[in-house]
């Protein structure tokens, strides 16, 4: 049953502010418990909002699939991001992020995967290179931020970019950072305040925005199909609507917007991947096995993903048991809608929180085992839909999701073939933290042994 927590008294202050404070300081077991004792429909009274807290796939499918269009995001973090990302795919709404993803969508597309998987699998071949011969813990987590940010640089602008590549990394840590602090303090000062953090935020931006002009200047002199992202992005037209392509502003939001989200979630990913293989060894031989199988020592295409069905399950279970979006952003009805059998208010705010939802064992039986075969041919359809939500659901669902999937089960492929993990010493099972993406406390350090 669902159930509405008690009013705020005078122990949680003003409309239970005190209870924001509580959720942003130990956010996860607040959900879980939220859930064991409220249902699946929990609602609170948070500022001046109505807080209405979603944990049931069935309610999920109404807000993001049946009832999307009563919905846009809640506007407080969307402005947060839309500094640096302007009016990318991530911000816009309605009409104009209709037009948007028609435009963007072929680039997408599987016909160019098998370029971009070249891409992918050079960059990867580099960064394994690095674990070959290392006797010394691997810091596992930094090498994917060094791996992801290598890999959307090469398949977003077809260059790994070079030496520039350091500092941009540290321009996407310094604004994911920015970000999850701006989304919690909304009372927040200006950034001409010479303060360090807003030194480091205006930097950030201006090296970010300042690398991205630069290029998308370069490429519209040549005015050829390099087979990136960018050219697909410079030459795209609408067909469906007036003819017209986008501008080189436009051009410029979206990228932000596609190097920012393929690189900082795709890295926590790719961690946790890590995490998965090092302490679950009979599931990496089994994985192992079938990449022997499938392509023995050479480097795996686009072409053989078929052939790799449990290593793409490895990658779909990581995703489920340790996401690294905890949620997706808040949703805010633009009328009064029906929800789960509860009359939500326009105005309001509508979470979907899918990690809770990821470790429910009405839908994830012993949802803490670690099991691939969830995903096998004759189980998955017991999962129900929207039960699973890396990418989330619906129209809105992540435009990069079979992109994100192909280089993590690329990855996998690659790392199976080569080395065998193991967690290092004193490396115990890590504590998920919530950010941007979810990442392991204290980092993540594994030993890489060649097969």
């Amino acid at each position: 049953m669902s159930a509405i927590l008690r009013p705020p008294g005078p122990r949680d202050g003003f409309f239970g502010l005190r209870l924001v404070g509580q959720i942003q300081r130990d956010l996860l077991p607040f959900y879980a418990r939220l859930h064991r004792e409220y249902g699946d429909i929990a609602y609170m009274r948070l500022g001046p909002y109505h807080d209405y807290t979603l944990f049931h796939p069935d309610q999920f499918r109404e807000v993001l699939v049946e009832k999307g269009r009563s919905f846009i995001r809640f506007p407080w973090p969307i402005q947060v991001l839309r500094q640096w990302n302007g009016d990318g795919l991530l911000i816009t709404e309605g009409e104009t992020w209709l037009r948007h993803r028609r435009i963007i969508q072929p680039a997408f597309s599987p016909k160019r995967f098998a370029p971009y998987a070249e891409q992918m699998t050079a960059a990867m071949e580099e960064t394994l290179a690095g674990f070959a011969g290392q006797a010394d813990p691997i810091e596992f987590e930094q090498a994917m931020n060094e791996l992801t940010l290598a890999v959307i640089c090469r398949t977003m602008f077809g260059t790994d970019l070079g030496d520039e590549r350091r500092e941009l990394r540290r321009a996407v840590q310094i604004l994911s950072d920015t970000a999850l602090y701006e989304m919690f303090h909304a009372l927040d000062l200006p950034d001409w305040v010479p303060l360090p953090r807003k030194r480091r935020k205006r930097w950030a931006m201006h090296k970010l925005d300042g690398t991205v002009r630069r290029i998308i200047r370069e490429r519209r002199a040549e005015g050829r199909d390099h087979g990136d992202l960018l050219s697909m992005l410079l030459l795209a037209v609408d067909d469906e609507g007036d003819g017209q392509g986008l501008t080189d502003e436009q051009v410029r939001d979206h990228c932000v917007t596609i190097f920012l989200a393929g690189h900082d979630t795709t890295a926590a990913g790719l961690t946790w991947l890590g995490w998965a293989l090092a302490s679950q060894p009979e599931i990496a031989e089994r994985g192992a096995e079938q990449v022997a199988a499938a392509i023995g020592n050479r480097v795996p295409t686009f072409a053989d993903l078929p052939q790799l069905g449990f290593v793409e399950r490895i990658v779909k279970e990581t995703l489920r048991r340790w996401p690294p979006a905890i949620a997706l952003f808040a949703r805010q009805p633009k009328e009064d809608v029906q929800i789960g059998g509860w009359q939500v208010p326009r105005g309001s705010v509508v979470r979907v929180m899918s990690y809770v939802t990821h470790h429910d064992e009405r839908w994830f039986p012993d949802p803490h085992k670690f099991d691939p075969d969830r995903f096998a041919p004759c189980r998955v359809e017991s999962i129900p839909h929207c039960a699973y939500l890396p990418f989330g659901a619906g129209p809105r669902v992540c435009i990069g999701n079979s992109f994100a999937m192909l280089e993590m089960t690329l990855f996998a492929a690659l790392l199976l073939q080569r080395f065998r993990l193991a967690p290092a010493p004193g490396q115990t099972e890590p504590e998920l933290v919530v950010g941007m993406s979810s990442r392991p406390q204290g980092g993540l350090k594994l030993l890489a042994r060649p097969r």
